[in-house]
């Protein structure tokens, strides 16, 4: 009986057996090196399909050609060799994305080097996406603000803006970043930080200061180092951009520094020339250009039908001794919707933020900008302008007429109004307050070493007597109060001040 009953099961079993078989491509390493590796057998390969190595490492297919497909390994290559099996993964390459990453630093794969243990999300998305169409998206029409007078006042910037940062080594490109990210704390705006090519303990200094201004909360950053290998540096703009893209497709506002882009176009150049691409001008390959405008394009200000979330840029390239006409820079000036260009002469002047207001556009940030900020700064780029072309004049030593001289001593306090300390963002109630107070000629017989101090105790006045009917009269109607009302705060607070002014004036006797 036992026998008919395991007779019968087995011929039951034999009935449901169906045979199925799989054909799983696998390729084989023909040749590694710097970096790259080339692969015969992956026959059936996409474009930026990840791959894996023997050791676990990754790859990212860039090559496809007649007889074998070129790969550009991340990670360590050492003990990878040629008859190593490769086995492709059958997805384009994939980053981890969501609100777990707020707060860590992760690498161009989105894994954590923060020593902050493992970031738990199940959401990921390819590092390469189509950006918006055109109905996609709106007009710029929401500021964001960056904290910094010179910025907010004559280049302002929109959400869903790319404007791009520009200047020699060493003249405080990275510090406006870091200083636009600080003062996104209540302004509901989640911040990306890209670090490409940059020393390790720079990248340490970054994080440390957004975290002792605690801006680490709402913020994410992204470090390709400069030991790490091209293909990382080359990634890492490209990962951050879709972790980007993921809060601003749920309608959220996001702000994403790539700092800087010269390095990332550098480790791209080395890249394709390990993959005997034809190099082009400078030895860059023939589509630079595409590198940096499909980048870029990914910013955007979405509708109201997909959520009006956006993602603003802001593009840092690095000039060598003030030359914007270099190919590199020329390009991403082409993409981007205007630049804030930094002189090293006025750096190391003393004028920092050293914007050259002459040379600094914002193309479509005007429409954002509050009414309020648009009343008091509307002369200011002409001003400056015209006080720069007097200064050079008056160094002659010509007899100068009154209206002369005054424009040269609104010049000089213009400059110095807007200087600004590091890491000390503004709120855009109280820049307008000052600026105010220059352009209506408040500030015309404060000495200029005084302005600083005329500064510090003006936000302390207003915000202590004046909170209600000024201050939040420009923060929530965007509009300037009653001119009376303005008027007689700064006449109250002049004579307040006066006592002060009078110190400087005896001191410069």
């Amino acid at each position: 009986m036992a026998n008919i009953n395991l007779e019968n099961l087995l011929r039951h079993e034999i009935k449901q057996f169906k045979s199925s078989h799989k054909i799983e491509e696998i390729g084989t390493v023909t040749f590694v090196g710097d970096g790259i590796a080339r692969v015969v057998g992956l026959d059936e390969a996409m474009v930026s399909e990840m791959v894996q190595f023997p050791n676990g490492t990754y790859g990212m297919v860039q090559n496809l050609e007649k007889d074998n497909v070129g790969i550009i390994i991340f990670g360590d290559y050492s003990n990878i060799h040629e008859g190593d099996v490769v086995k492709p993964l059958g997805t384009v390459m994939q980053v981890p994305v969501g609100p777990s990453l707020l707060g860590r630093v992760v690498d161009a794969l989105g894994r954590p080097i923060d020593g902050k243990g493992e970031i738990f999300t199940s959401k990921r998305r390819p590092v390469e996406a189509a950006a918006p169409g055109i109905m996609d998206r709106q007009s710029v029409d929401q500021p964001l603000q960056t904290g910094q007078k010179a910025i907010d006042a004559l280049v302002p910037i929109g959400r869903g803006q790319r404007e791009l940062i520009i200047g020699d080594r060493k003249t405080g490109k990275t510090t406006i970043a870091i200083d636009t990210i600080l003062n996104q704390k209540e302004e509901d705006v989640i911040c990306i930080y890209v670090a490409i090519g940059q020393k390790e303990s720079t990248v340490k200094n970054i994080v440390s200061t957004l975290e002792r201004y605690g801006a680490m909360e709402y913020t994410i950053v992204v470090s390709a180092s400069a030991s790490q290998p091209a293909a990382l540096l080359y990634l890492a703009p490209y990962a951050a951009t879709a972790m980007a893209e993921e809060f601003m497709y749920e309608g959220k506002h996001v702000l994403i520094i790539y700092d800087d882009l010269s390095k990332q176009a550098a480790a791209y150049r080395e890249m394709s020339l390990l993959l005997r691409r034809p190099p082009g001008r400078e030895a860059y390959p023939g589509d630079v250009f595409y590198l940096h405008s499909r980048l870029l394009e990914r910013s955007a200000q979405l509708n109201d039908k997909l959520g009006g979330g956006s993602i603003t840029s802001l593009p840092i390239v690095e000039t060598q001794a003030g030359d914007i006409s270099a190919y590199i820079p020329t390009n991403v000036i082409g993409i981007t919707d205007g630049q804030i260009f930094l002189e090293a002469d006025m750096f190391f002047a003393g004028i920092r933020p050293a914007i050259n207001a002459g040379l600094s556009v914002s193309r479509v940030g005007g429409s954002a900008q509050i009414k309020a900020m648009k009343d008091v700064s509307g002369t200011l780029r002409i001003d400056l302008a015209s006080y720069r072309e007097l200064e050079a004049f008056s160094q002659f030593g010509s007899d100068l007429d009154e209206a002369t001289q005054q424009k040269l001593n609104r010049g000089r306090r213009t400059v110095e109004v807007l200087k600004q300390r590091l890491h000390r963002p503004i709120s855009v109630d109280k820049q307008v307050v000052l600026l105010y107070a220059l352009s209506h000629g408040f500030l015309d017989d404060i000495p200029v070493e005084a302005i600083s101090e005329y500064e510090r105790e003006l936000y302390l006045f207003v915000e202590n007597q004046y909170q209600d009917s000024i201050l939040n009269v420009i923060r929530h109607n965007k509009k300037l109060p009653e001119p009376i009302i303005l008027n007689d705060m700064l006449d109250a607070f002049n004579t307040q001040f006066e006592a002060i002014a009078q110190r400087y004036r005896t001191n410069d006797e």
